[in-house]
């Protein structure tokens, strides 16, 4: 069953952490998955051209009020004029997030994740004591985030509410 798998991160990033979000991207579109995220810059732009890359679908979650604000490898803009606050669609319509780098709206999102109980994969993020499925590569990220979604046993020790 396809999945919705939401990526997370800066919207500024070092161009190794551009890379890991770009394969990150890729290996959600290969595994038939779509990408959801915040549609800007940063590793949200990386992740949305790796699944472009593999012919993937991408979802772009926007905080401000014009498709216009998404990056180019958006399929579906999601206008919500509603800034940060936009950060609990992502979470909500997310089967399961990896979270890539980050700065402190990203550390929001992990907040909302741990809170709606949905499963957190951590790939260079934030070190904070949350339940978050630490790796190392883009690989275990994608294949971890695919077992977490599919798996309601592995993923009922994570709800918090």
């Amino acid at each position: 069953m396809t999945k919705i798998i939401g990526v997370v991160g800066g919207a500024h990033c070092s161009s190794e952490i551009y890379k890991l979000a770009v394969e990150v991207g890729e290996r959600i579109a290969k595994n038939g998955n779509i990408l959801i995220c915040g549609g800007g810059t940063g590793v949200m732009e990386a992740a949305c051209k790796g699944a472009k890359n593999e012919k993937g679908v991408t979802i772009g979650v926007l905080p401000g009020r014009l498709k216009s604000e998404a990056n180019r490898w958006v399929d579906m803009p999601i206008v919500t004029g509603m800034g940060l606050a936009r950060n609990a669609i992502i979470i909500r319509s997310s089967d399961v997030i990896i979270a890539i780098d980050g700065s402190c709206g990203t550390l929001s999102e992990l907040a909302i994740a741990c809170n709606l109980g949905v499963s957190i994969v951590g790939l260079k993020t934030w070190e904070v004591d949350l339940p978050i499925e630490r790796v190392n590569t883009p690989q275990e990220a994608v294949e971890l985030a695919i077992k977490l979604s599919n798996n309601p046993i592995i993923k009922s020790k994570r709800n918090i509410i």
